[in-house]
């Protein structure tokens, strides 16, 4: 139902954001609990998704064969796991220090949020940008109890990411959401349009890994990572298009699950070097 391998998106990143504040590899008590609060939120949120989207996965093609309107699970089941994984990352939370314990409601909030966005803006892409772009800020504050601005550019640099891709995931469904009067980039301006803006989030994103390089010292090796990013990235849009979106899932699971793998691996190791 929510798929544990998409957890790849988020957690390395998440990581990315441990390491950076610690200076190098967290204690392993943190960083276990930073890892156990990562799959928790998530699962979490994917299930209160698929809860409150059950009527529009069971009406659109794309999603009627989910577990939850083809009726594999049952209502009961799913809100019966979601209070289960935001109990553990509640838990996971309280197992850090106060303040990431103070803020699990807001952050549950924040990716519950979203699943109620595209009834109300176009905008609901930056909100599902947000609710992953806040892990890394959230490893911060779970390393050194506070945030700072440097853990506030982690979190723009993965909303910008996350947000490009949803727009370009989000043609899939350009003729439904018109039918049924849901919101998203691509209805608002089409499929072109959503391509340049998608593009747009995505130049955007470059440009902060590059302000990420200097805000925090990094070196080479982290240089040389960001490179390979932003080479993904541009391999990512050039092998999809607005009149053929057939690769479109491959660029979206596999080239961003491979995106977020690469940076944490080359900033760890920049950093670990550097120590």
């Amino acid at each position: 139902m929510i798929k544990w391998e998409h957890s790849i998106f988020a957690l390395p990143f998440a990581l990315t954001g441990a390491v950076l504040a610690a200076g190098g590899w967290p204690p392993l008590r943190v960083l276990g609990w930073i890892i156990v609060c990562m799959v928790a939120a998530r699962s979490a949120a994917m299930a209160f998704n698929r809860l409150v989207d059950a009527n529009i996965d069971a009406a659109n093609p794309r999603t009627s064969a989910r577990a939850l309107p083809a009726g594999l699970v049952s209502r009961a089941f799913v809100i019966t796991f979601t209070l289960i994984a935001s109990a553990v990352f509640c838990l996971g939370a309280a197992m850090l220090n106060r303040l990431t314990l103070e803020l699990a409601p807001l952050a549950l909030a924040i990716v519950f949020a979203y699943s109620y966005m595209k009834r109300v803006t176009r905008w609901s892409h930056l909100i599902l940008g947000l609710s992953l772009g806040i892990a890394p800020a959230a490893a911060w504050i779970a390393v050194r109890g506070s945030l700072s601005l440097r853990g506030v550019l982690l979190t723009a640099i993965v909303l910008l990411w996350v947000g490009g891709f949803d727009v370009l995931y989000a043609c899939q469904d350009f003729e439904h959401d018109r039918r049924v009067g849901l919101y998203s980039v691509p209805q608002a301006f089409g499929l072109r349009g959503a391509f340049w803006i998608a593009r747009i989030m995505h130049i955007g994103m470059a440009v902060l890994l590059f302000v990420m390089l200097h805000a925090f010292g990094l070196g080479p090796v982290a240089l040389l990572g960001v490179v390979v990013c932003v080479g993904l990235l541009a391999y990512e849009h050039a092998i999809v298009a607005p009149t053929d979106l057939r690769r479109l899932n491959a660029a979206f699971f596999t080239l961003n699950g491979v995106i977020s793998v690469v940076l944490f691996v080359f900033i760890a190791a920049d950093v670990l070097h550097r120590r």
